[in-house]
């Protein structure tokens, strides 16, 4: 019989170097304190410099590299930057993104070349840039922050931007882990529903919204922050090393409907 370890360590990501994106608030704050708390070394990244640097204030040893992931330039700097002070990246968090709410009638080729530059341009880029140090060192993990709404439309809620760029996430996740799983690199999804953050701000407060949510949803509520880590952490650690192109969505039961 296979001697059984502690299954926590499974968990742990001690030793490894982890880049997140769009870090200075919501979810990506909370991705960056829990890969730390499990013991990486995180390297957060965010247009807002002051959010970074009272994040990285909080997690010792973390680095800070504001930057706007929609430019090229931006995303090569901030690979360069974790290697030149790690060494490595084992990990990518590929969480940066936006998405407004408005109409198909309202939204401009400008927004829908935005929504696709950062939500879909940017993570293909991180993805590739970090795949020659994952590749070097045995292997890594890219974990894309995709949406439920990658899988389903959003509508009544409108956001045909959003919904288009994140159903490319989901797919090129599947081609991403497809073309690297003999080099050792793991590509899935992590497809949230309503969850707080930036782009759902007021929705907490809103009693439409939640009467909307609780009408909708199998669980009548909206994901509390803590409530994503478990599956963070299984897709980013060693716990998932027979799993790729995969879209594991936490919902509250949305799109089981």
């Amino acid at each position: 019989m296979t001697t059984i370890g502690n299954p926590l360590d499974l968990f742990r990501l001690d030793g490894r170097t982890v880049i997140v994106t769009g870090a200075s608030s919501g979810l990506g704050d909370r991705f960056a304190r829990v890969l730390h708390a499990v013991g990486a070394d995180v390297v957060v990244a965010a247009r807002r410099a002051d959010r970074l640097s009272a994040l990285v204030d909080d997690l010792p040893g973390a680095l800070a590299v504001p930057a706007d992931l929609s430019l090229e330039a931006d995303r090569e700097r901030l690979v360069a930057t974790a290697l030149d002070r790690f060494g490595r990246v084992d990990v990518l968090v590929n969480n940066a993104g936006i998405g407004q709410k408005m109409s198909v009638e309202d939204e401009t080729l400008d927004v829908f070349r935005s929504a696709m530059e950062l939500n879909v341009t940017a993570l293909w880029h991180l993805s590739k840039l970090v795949s020659p140090s994952m590749i070097a060192n045995g292997g890594g993990s890219i974990v894309n922050v995709a949406s439920m709404l990658g899988h389903v439309a959003a509508s009544p809620v409108k956001q045909a931007h959003y919904c288009a760029s994140k159903g490319a996430v989901v797919n090129l996740t599947r081609e991403l882990a497809a073309q690297w799983a003999r080099k050792g690199i793991r590509v899935n999804a992590l497809c949230p529903g309503w969850f707080r953050s930036e782009m759902t701000a007021g929705m907490e407060s809103d009693e439409g919204s939640l009467k909307f949510i609780a009408t909708m949803s199998p669980m009548p509520r909206m994901g509390e922050e803590h409530e994503l880590d478990a599956a963070l952490l299984l897709l980013a650690g060693p716990g998932s090393t027979f799993m790729t192109g995969q879209s594991v969505i936490v919902d509250g039961g949305w799109t089981a409907r």
